[in-house]
C-alpha cells in the first residue's frame, strides 16, 4: 500500500483488492441447460445473471455466527435465494429479498418513467434534471439511472469502505444516525470509484444482451405446456383482461386507460399477436402502494434511500417526495382478535410502494413474491424441480387458501439472546456487560416472531423507548428465569415491542390477490400461458 510506484501516482489506476465477485450472488444453474449434478456444473450449465436462487446468504456471509444468539436465529429463517442488501448499513428492518434476474434492460429503458433528480444525484455522466429511470430494487428506490443503481451495489459490498463505513454503524446501527454517501466526494477521493465508474457503460451493454429463458427450450420442457389451443387461447385472454395492465411493457396508447374496457380490448388484440412476448419485459415498472398490493411491507418500508440517509444520493427527488401510504392493518400473532394498526406517516419508514415485478421466465424463478416466501423451495434446479416449485407457487398465488398464512411467520427455532459488544451499544446499557464484554439481551423464547425483535427502531426519535425495552429484556436474561417464566415476561412486553417496531408486519406470504376471484378453469388456462413466458 505504501509502494510509491503504485499508490502515490495519481495517474495510475490502482489494482483492485481481493473481493467477492458479482457472480457469487448472480450466477445460478442455467434453466434451459441444467447440470446433471448440481454440485458439479460445467460452464455451459451456468447462467450469468439469473440471480442465485439457491444461495444461503447467512451461511455464506456469516458462517461464524454461533447458536444461542438472536442473529443466528434471524439468519436461519432467511429464505434461500434472498439477500438483505440493507443489513450492513442497517435500516433496522429485516427485509431479505429475492435476487433479481437481469433481463431485457433495453426494453426497461424504453418504458422507464421520468423522475426528478436532485442534489447529489446529479453526479453521474448523462444525468439531467429529469430523466427516465428503470428500477432494480423492489421498492424502486434506486432511481437515478442504470449507472447509479449499478455502482451503488459496489459501494454496498465494500468499494471505498474507508468512507462508507464512517457514515453508519455497520450491522448494529445503535450509536449514530446514518449520513449520505456523497457521490461527488467519492469521485474526488476514490480511485476505486472512478475505475468502476469508467466501466459502467460496459456493464450496461452486457445487461442489454441478456435474454429470457423459455421452458419450451429446456430439455423436456415442451411436455409441461398444454397442446390444447383452446386452453392456451383462453389463458391469453385472461392475462389480457386481468394481468397485462401491470405485467406488460407493451401498453396501449397514452389516451387509453389500460384498465378500462377499451384498454382490455387493446390487450386482447395485442396478446393474440405472435410477437407479444418478444422483448416484452412483462412489467410496466411502475410503483404501487402497499394498500393496493398488500404483500409483506418490509422492503417497501426500507429507509436507506430517504433524504439524509446513507443512499440519499442514489434516489430521485420523485422517490423522496412519494406520499406515505395510508394506515395499514397487520395480523397480530399475539392476539388474533386485535389487528395491529400501523400508520406509516407517524413512523420513520419508507413511503410504502413496490414496483411491478417482471414475469419474464416466471416458470424458472419460484418461489414467488419479493421475499421468495410464496411456494415451496425444493432446491432442485432441474426442469422437473423448477416446474414442481412453479406449480406449487402459482397455485398458492391464485388460490390464497393454499398459502401458509400465519404459519409463514419467521420464528426463532431455539431459545436465544441478542449478543452485542458493549462498545457498540449506548452507554445506558453498558453496565449490563458480562466479563467477556458482551451484553446479552433476552432470554428470547423459542417460537418468538423474529421480526418482533429484528425490526425494533433504535433511532433518536424512539431511543428512550428502545433503551427501556432493552433494559427489561436484559433483566429477563440476568434473572435466570425458566423458559416458561421468560416467555411470560416477554409477553408482557409485547405491546411495547409492537409500538417500537418499525415494521410489525409478520405474515410473509400474503398479498397480490389479483386474479384470485377468477373461475378455476380460467386460472388453469392462465397458468398454461404463464409457462410460456
Amino acid at each position: 500500500m505504501n509502494d510509491p510506484t503504485y499508490y502515490n501516482d495519481n495517474k495510475l489506476i490502482r489494482p483492485y483488492r481481493v473481493g467477492v465477485a458479482c457472480g457469487a450472488c448472480h450466477i445460478a444453474p442455467y434453466p434451459d441447460n441444467p447440470p446433471a449434478d448440481p454440485e458439479n456444473p460445467r460452464w455451459e450449465n451456468l447462467a450469468s445473471a439469473i440471480g442465485n436462487q439457491y444461495i444461503n446468504e447467512g451461511k455464506v456471509f456469516a458462517c461464524n455466527v454461533e447458536k444461542g444468539g438472536f442473529f443466528y436465529e434471524m439468519l436461519a429463517t432467511q429464505p434461500r435465494g434472498t439477500s438483505d442488501t440493507s443489513r450492513i448499513a442497517t435500516d433496522h428492518i429485516n427485509n431479505p429479498n429475492a435476487i433479481n434476474p437481469i433481463f431485457l434492460l433495453a426494453e426497461r429503458e424504453r418504458i422507464a418513467v421520468p423522475e426528478k433528480m436532485a442534489g447529489g444525484t446529479l453526479a453521474l455522466p448523462g444525468e439531467k434534471e429529469e430523466m427516465p429511470v428503470p428500477h432494480i430494487l423492489k421498492d424502486g428506490a434506486d432511481s437515478i439511472g442504470v449507472a447509479g443503481a449499478t455502482i451503488r451495489v459496489y459501494v454496498n459490498i465494500g468499494m471505498f469502505s474507508e468512507y462508507w463505513l464512517t457514515l453508519h454503524d455497520r450491522l448494529i446501527g445503535l450509536l449514530k444516525q446514518q449520513k449520505p454517501f456523497e457521490i461527488a466526494y467519492a469521485r474526488d477521493h476514490s480511485i476505486f470509484w472512478r475505475a468502476t465508474e469508467e466501466r459502467l457503460a460496459n456493464i450496461a451493454a452486457f445487461f442489454r444482451r441478456l435474454k429470457p429463458f423459455h421452458l419450451a427450450d429446456a430439455p423436456g420442457g415442451q411436455a409441461y405446456i398444454t397442446t390444447d389451443e383452446a386452453i392456451m387461447t383462453r389463458g391469453k385472454e385472461v392475462f389480457a383482461e386481468s394481468c397485462a395492465a401491470c405485467h406488460s411493457s407493451k401498453q396501449p396508447p397514452p389516451n387509453i386507460d389500460p384498465r378500462s374496457g377499451e384498454g382490455k380490448t387493446w390487450f386482447r388484440a395485442a396478446v393474440a399477436t405472435p410477437d407479444f412476448l418478444e422483448n416484452n419485459f412483462l412489467s410496466n415498472d411502475k410503483r404501487y402502494p402497499l394498500t393496493k398490493i398488500e404483500t409483506n411491507s418490509a422492503r417497501a418500508f426500507a429507509t436507506n434511500a430517504k433524504a439524509g440517509h446513507v443512499w440519499d444520493n442514489f434516489s430521485s427527488q420523485t422517490y423522496k417526495e412519494l406520499s406515505p401510504v395510508d394506515e395499514l392493518e397487520f395480523f397480530n400473532p399475539f392476539d388474533e382478535t386485535r389487528p395491529i394498526k400501523f400508520k406509516p406517516k407517524d413512523k420513520n419508514v419508507g413511503p410504502g410502494y413496490y414496483r411491478t415485478p417482471s414475469l419474464v421466465s416466471l416458470w424458472s424463478s419460484a418461489p414467488f413474491l419479493h421475499n421468495n416466501a410464496l411456494g415451496n423451495f425444493n432446491g432442485d434446479p432441474s426442469v422437473a424441480g423448477r416446474m414442481a416449485a412453479f406449480n406449487d407457487a402459482v397455485e398458492k398465488l391464485l388460490w390464497p387458501e393454499k398459502r401458509l398464512n400465519k404459519a409463514s411467520i419467521w420464528r426463532t427455532q431455539n431459545e436465544c439472546s441478542l449478543h452485542l459488544r458493549k462498545e457498540f451499544v449506548p452507554k445506558p446499557l453498558r453496565r449490563f456487560a458480562d466479563s467477556d464484554g458482551y451484553i446479552k439481551i433476552g432470554l428470547i423464547p423459542k417460537g418468538t416472531p423474529v421480526n418482533l425483535v429484528a425490526n425494533l427502531e433504535p433511532d433518536s426519535q424512539h431511543a428512550g423507548a428502545f433503551f427501556k425495552i432493552a433494559e427489561k429484556l436484559i433483566k429477563i436474561k440476568i434473572g435466570k428465569l425458566s423458559s416458561e417464566a421468560a416467555a411470560a415476561e416477554l409477553r408482557k412486553l409485547v405491546p411495547e415491542l409492537i409500538a417500537a417496531n418499525k415494521c410489525p408486519d409478520f405474515i410473509e406470504d400474503k398479498g397480490h390477490y389479483f386474479g384470485t376471484d377468477l373461475p378455476d378453469n380460467d386460472k388453469r388456462a392462465l397458468i398454461e400461458y404463464l409457462k410460456t413466458f
